[in-house]
């Protein structure tokens, strides 16, 4: 494919699993790949979702069952915190027994990062400036490179170095990405290339133009997020909006929702992201009219009681849950598993064909029984045993 003066290559994606007819996700940009542990990132590796703990990182125990509720939820990576020597001594035993890559998030101590390399952790995270001797930043680096470790130079736009905002007059993207690159060439000067980059903004919009613009001009790995988003509402709104925009252009290789929430929340909502952009295979998802004046049936309540029905299923099955006699035979049949409800019963779909008519208070039993016996079909197609009850 063609690129543009300045633009990377783009590399196709194939469609997921599950579901006929699902189109193929967005062209992705070509990056290089790096590795954090088992896990590779950027070049053809899938999106990897990232959440944070939220424990004393020395409360070694307490933050690897937090690691173990992230990583049962979804998630790829996980980011701790070290702002104190006794974390720094924890993260040896964390990182010796999570079961997903742990990257130490620096800020400040230089030889808190030395710590976390030696441990075993997967990578780092520093943010530009605040290790203020260049060549303590090189020494990671080198450190960083024997050790087969990963780096991510994390810049935010509410901490760039003073001389960076009285460069470019305050958190620009321009700002933002020069911050970035500067520090990526300090790494770049002792060999060091197994990197990625991220520039975080508060405001989804400048949060865009940043990402734009830096991956016009750089090959690293790049990951996304929107920082300091909010709560979980807005903030996965938020989130949506910014990484949810880069993905659609095939930029980003990595994400964090960033909410003022449990951090499996963000795993969720991350997911939900790529599941939406046909970025990764779509486990569970039910879908529901909006409601309006034609529905004979209370919508949102059936929606939520169905969801709550549901859960424990991670079968890739699209289940819809339709109030309307105009529409709601027709948008079922293009589920998995559906119902158009009305006049007091459901006619329950299947793959486009109507199984069975149940009464209105049996609708969340009956839709449970089929998608039960579905995720059984699906799994027993792929080889796989019975889910794990914990």
């Amino acid at each position: 494919m063609a690129t543009a003066p300045g633009q990377l290559p783009v590399l196709p994606t194939e469609p997921v699993a599950g579901g006929s007819g699902v189109a193929a996700g967005p062209e992705r940009r070509v990056t290089r790949k790096i590795r954090l542990g088992p896990l590779e990132v950027g070049g053809d590796a899938p999106i990897s979702v990232q959440t944070m703990t939220v424990t004393p990182t020395h409360e070694a125990d307490l933050t690897l069952q937090a690691i173990a509720a992230a990583q049962a939820a979804g998630a790829d990576v996980v980011r701790v915190a070290v702002p104190r020597r006794e974390d720094a001594e924890a993260l040896a035993y964390i990182a010796e027994h999570a079961r997903i890559p742990v990257i130490a998030d620096i800020h400040f101590q230089w030889k808190y990062a030395v710590m976390a390399i030696e441990a075993g952790c997967a990578g780092v995270r520093i943010n530009p400036g605040n290790i203020k001797k260049h060549d303590k930043v090189a020494l990671l680096g080198q450190m960083a490179d024997d050790a087969g470790a990963a780096i991510r130079i994390g810049v935010n736009g509410g901490s760039l170095e003073q001389a960076i905002l009285a460069e470019f007059g305050g958190p620009t993207p321009e700002a933002m990405v020069e911050s970035a690159l500067r520090e990526v060439r300090l790494l770049e000067d002792v060999g060091f290339h197994d990197t990625k980059i991220s520039v975080k903004h508060s405001d989804p919009w400048t949060m865009i133009q940043t990402y734009r613009l830096l991956s016009q001009r750089t090959d690293y790995p790049l990951h996304l997020g929107v920082t300091e988003a909010g709560p979980l509402k807005s903030g996965s709104v938020k989130s949506a909006v910014g990484i949810g925009t880069l993905l659609a252009e095939g930029i980003g290789d990595t994400i964090r929702v960033s909410l003022s929430a449990d951090p499996v929340e963000e795993v969720k909502a991350g997911i939900g992201i790529l599941e939406s952009l046909h970025l990764r295979e779509r486990g569970l998802d039910v879908v529901s009219c909006p409601s309006c004046g034609r529905a004979q049936v209370d919508v949102w309540t059936l929606a939520e009681d169905v969801q709550r029905g549901l859960e424990g299923i991670d079968a890739p099955l699209r289940v819809a849950v339709m109030g309307c006699v105009v529409n709601g035979p027709g948008e079922a049949r293009e589920a998995d598993l559906g119902v158009a409800a009305g006049n007091g019963k459901g006619d329950i779909i299947q793959k486009g064909e109507k199984i069975a008519t149940v009464r209105e208070e049996d609708i969340v039993e009956a839709l449970v029984h089929f998608a039960g016996e579905m995720a059984e079909e699906i799994r027993a197609e792929r080889g796989e045993g019975p889910p794990v009850v914990a």
